[in-house]
C-alpha cells in the first residue's frame, strides 16, 4: 500500500514559511520594508496595512521612505509607526515619511539572535509534532492490517528523512538571519 506523504510535505512547507515570516520581522541593522508588514495605519475608518495605502521603498541601507498615495494619511501613518515602537526614528516632510534605523548595539544584536533562535526552536517543535502525527497514522494503518511491519518501518524512515530535511532548512534560515544580524 502506498502512503500519501503530501499532507506531511505541506505541513513542513507551511512551517518553513511561518519561520521565514517570523524571521523577516526580526530587525537587523539594515532597512527592509518587510519590517513594516505588521504595521497598520488608521485609514478611511479602518486599520489598513501600510503597503495598501503607501509606496514603501528603501532609500539607503538605514532608511525606508514611505510615500502615502493620499497625503491626508501622512499623520495616521506616522502615528502608527511611532506606536509600533520599533526602535526607529520617524520623520515626515510634505511628501512622505522617512524611517531611520539606528546602528545596532552588540547587546541588541545578542537579543535579536536569541529571538531568532527561539522562533526557530518553535518551528522545530512544530515539525516534531507533525512527525508524531505521521507516525501515529502509520501505526494506525498497520493495526488496520493495511500494511506490513516492513512497509511501516520503511515509511517511518521516509517520514524521518522529510523531517530531517525540514530541520536542515530551518537551521539554514536561522544561520542566514544570524549573519544579517551580525553585520
Amino acid at each position: 500500500m502506498a502512503y500519501d506523504f503530501s499532507p506531511l510535505k505541506t505541513k513542513i512547507k507551511e512551517t518553513e514559511e511561518w519561520l521565514a515570516r517570523e524571521l523577516s520581522g526580526v530587525r537587523t541593522g539594515r532597512a527592509t520594508p518587510t519590517l513594516l508588514d505588521g504595521i497598520k495605519a488608521e485609514a478611511y475608518g479602518t486599520r489598513t496595512p501600510l503597503r495598501d495605502v503607501a509606496a514603501i521603498s528603501v532609500e539607503d541601507a538605514r532608511t525606508i521612505r514611505i510615500v502615502p498615495w493620499d497625503k491626508e494619511l501622512l499623520k495616521p501613518i506616522e502615528k502608527s509607526l511611532v506606536e509600533a515602537d520599533l526602535g526607529v526614528g520617524v520623520g515626515s516632510d510634505d511628501q512622505g515619511i522617512r524611517v531611520s534605523f539606528p546602528e545596532l548595539t552588540s547587546e541588541r544584536r545578542t537579543q535579536l539572535s536569541k529571538i531568532a533562535g527561539d522562533r526557530t526552536e518553535q518551528a522545530k517543535v512544530t515539525l516534531r509534532s507533525h512527525r508524531t502525527d505521521a507516525l501515529k497514522a502509520l501505526d494506525a494503518a498497520e493495526k488496520e492490517g493495511g500494511m506490513g511491519k516492513d512497509d511501516v518501518a520503511r515509511l517511518k524512515a521516509e517520514v524521518q528523512k522529510f523531517i530531517d530535511a525540514g530541520n536542515e532548512a530551518l537551521v539554514v534560515m536561522l544561520e542566514k538571519k544570524e549573519l544579517e544580524i551580525s553585520q
